[in-house]
């Protein structure tokens, strides 16, 4: 039960004054449904403005607030023009104040001819006359808009301004109540921070970083907190020990030898699933460095040792693929495999699962589909989930009633993660690392081509295609937007399909589920040769005659999505190619990100530069999936306040009872307020 001292703040946002349906429409998109969406919905920067008296003293592109009088109003003829307000300051200096669209009717109101106001704006020019484009404020009386001289600026969507979300921010703070203190006083002190209602109010209004930080550290904290509730509750659970006998892995007749890192990662998961208590395993291994083989020895583990196994896959494509490889590679063994996913009905589904009641069915793959209620199991005791960032500790811990105990659970991710983040997102996990590759593996020939090379591309893609190969082009948006000039998926297919014509098909995740698995089916048999694609195939693909992978804007993505994307080729005998397609202008950091994919292809590496060009704060392009589980936490402050939060967690946890006492009553509060109560639930009736 979530402690009724937070009750006002999980309010819906239509509880608030001024709030409506128009106005809910557009927080809605922002994911601002409750008072506390509102209250944690912190400036993106703070605007500072300089007070003057006369325009005289004002710099262009400068923000100010000063006192004009309206003397005209000019209406552009034709109705689709400007509407411009002429104003003059004490000196007579003339400022022009103009709006478009329907804020011109807001214009006739503010602006009376003859009557003083103060404004609060940018400063630019147009031509010959000064101007300030849609002023943030226009207020009779100067007294409150020089009180405004720092002013936060939110994040926005279309229906809503800066005086409106700064107004529900206003009424937010006013229902935040006292909570008690759930950081270590030591901590605390060390740290010099305000309460948690304060630190929330002063990080609305002022843009000093310990405000934020406070903040930050809380969100961590009830992170690394449920983490370790689960963990503890994980080893208090009573599982099922597997110790296999070896006779099906050794049938397995693998057409590559395994790892030193394969190897060792084996015998991990080999004595965690000897005990007790359940395995709680994450797996990280870079693209191509053999995690399926590893989950696959795994799973004949459980089936040795009498017991079934499941692998759970994001999306039907993936879960399809590893059946193939599974079903290939278990052929010597005579272990039975199954596919289960939404798609199967009627007899086919009923024979599937009457095998995974009675047992004859050993493993199975698929999609949630196998977690059905309708869906039993004789003895499952041994659940592999592939791409874990794509799967919520929450929905991990519903897997744990399929079982006639808990089953041990090896989750398993392509994506590299910086040992931090692995913290923040798995800290509840112990951790095995494949950190290299296969013998044998080609490495994937990286160039970085300019933007104005586009018509040799396409022709070297001809070519490419000619020869029977396949190839990716991937695009950072769906669509593109007015004014923008991102590279926009279906526009480059609509450009590609005049040259290629059936050949290419489109992939996107706005396509219908139908749409997009004709497009993938296509493309993995062969009979289409290019795939045009947003990031949707960052995961999941695997088309070894694809040798070829385009990505435009490259500069718009971080090293990590880079990698994964690269990836997506390379994966048969063939050489293979990445084109790095670039704008004319690029930033020193993505300068820097370009020639690093030029001159490794190691993954974890990768992923450590990644973090460190842009824990700076600078986050170019598409935020990548499975980055961090936070809202308010920055990948600075994870990296510098993460280690304290976690020991503070794990101090509360061996030293100071738990959730039981004083500061035990206040965590289990910090819990629910960012949504970690999963945590509690771990606790017998918590």
């Amino acid at each position: 039960m979530r402690p009724e001292v937070l009750n006002s703040l999980f309010a819906e946002v239509d509880s608030f004054d001024g709030v409506g349906p128009k106005v809910k429409k557009p927080l809605d998109k922002l994911g601002l449904t409750r008072v506390r969406d509102v209250l944690l919905h912190l400036p993106e920067r703070f605007v500072t403005r300089r007070a003057v008296t006369s325009l005289d003293d004002a710099g262009e592109g400068e923000q100010i607030v000063l006192a004009l009088t309206p003397v005209e109003h000019r209406v552009n003829r034709s109705g689709r023009g400007p509407y411009r307000v002429l104003a003059q300051d004490e000196s007579g200096n003339i400022c022009a104040l103009t709006y478009f669209g329907r804020a011109s009717f807001t214009a006739k109101k503010l602006l009376p001819v003859g009557e003083k106001r103060w404004v609060a704006g940018r400063l630019d020019r147009y031509g010959d006359m000064l101007q300030i484009v849609h002023p943030d404020h226009v207020l009779a009386e100067g007294s409150e808009t020089l009180g405004r001289l720092t002013e936060p600026v939110y994040a926005l969507s279309e229906g809503l301004t800066q005086p409106k979300v700064a107004a529900l921010v206003e009424q937010a703070i006013t229902r935040s109540p006292d909570l008690p203190e759930w950081i270590e006083p030591s901590q605390l002190a060390q740290e010099g921070w305000p309460s948690w209602v304060e630190a929330i109010r002063q990080a609305h209004k002022s843009e000093n970083p310990a405000y934020r930080d406070r903040l930050a550290y809380d969100e961590l904290l009830a992170n690394s907190l449920a983490l370790l509730l689960v963990r503890a509750d994980n080893r208090a659970r009573k599982g099922q020990p597997l110790k296999g006998d070896g006779s099906m892995r050794a049938r397995l007749q693998l057409p590559f030898p395994l790892t030193r890192a394969q190897t060792r990662s084996i015998g991990e998961i080999e004595g965690d699933l000897q005990q007790d208590a359940p395995m709680l395993r994450l797996l990280q291994g870079d693209v191509g460095a053999g995690k399926t083989v590893v989950a696959l020895e795994a799973m004949l583990i459980a089936v040795e040792a009498g017991a079934q196994a499941a692998l759970l896959a994001p999306t039907e494509i993936l879960a399809r693929q590893h059946f193939e490889t599974l079903r290939s590679l278990l052929a010597p063994t005579g272990a039975e495999v199954a596919l289960l996913t939404g798609r199967d009905k009627g007899k086919a589904r009923e024979s599937i699962l009457m095998g995974l009641m009675d047992g004859t069915i050993q493993m199975v793959v698929g999609t949630h589909a196998i977690f059905q209620d309708t869906v039993q199991y004789r003895n499952l005791a041994l659940v592999v989930i592939d791409e874990q960032h794509r799967f919520g500790v929450a929905q991990r811990l519903m897997l744990a009633g399929k079982g006639k105990r808990t089953p041990h659970t090896l989750a398993m991710t392509a994506t590299p993660i910086p040992r931090t983040l692995t913290l923040a997102q798995y800290g509840e996990m112990d951790v095995s690392r494949l950190d290299e590759m296969p013998p044998g593996r080609q490495a994937i020939d990286t160039r970085v081509v300019t933007q104005e090379r586009l018509a040799d591309v396409i022709e070297a893609v001809g070519r490419h295609m000619a020869a029977g190969q396949q190839a990716y082009w991937v695009c950072p948006m769906v669509r593109e937007s007015e004014g923008d000039d991102i590279a926009a998926a279906e526009a480059r297919f609509a450009a590609v399909r005049e040259r290629f014509g059936d050949a290419a098909v489109l992939v996107h995740g706005q396509l219908k589920p139908e749409l997009k698995d004709a497009a993938m089916e296509r493309f993995a048999c062969g009979e289409a040769k290019l795939l045009v694609a947003t990031t949707v195939i960052e995961v999941g693909v695997d088309v070894p005659a694809s040798t070829l992978m385009v990505i435009e804007q490259a500069e718009r993505f971080g090293l990590a999505q880079l990698h994964q994307l690269r990836g997506r080729v390379g994966r048969g005998s063939e050489k293979s190619t990445c084109l790095l397609l670039r704008g004319p202008t690029l930033s020193e950091t993505a300068r820097e990100r370009l020639a690093l994919m030029r001159q490794t292809q190691d993954g974890f590496l990768l992923a450590e530069e990644d973090l460190r060009l842009r824990g700076g704060g600078e986050l170019l392009g598409t935020r990548q999936s499975g980055d961090t589980p936070f809202n308010l936490a920055t990948l600075e402050q994870i990296t510098r306040l993460l280690p304290l939060a976690h020991d503070d967690a794990r101090l509360l946890m061996e030293r100071d009872g738990g959730l039981t006492g004083p500061r035990g009553d206040a965590a289990r509060i910090l819990l629910y307020l960012f949504e970690r109560d999963w945590g509690v639930q771990m606790l017998r009736g918590g």
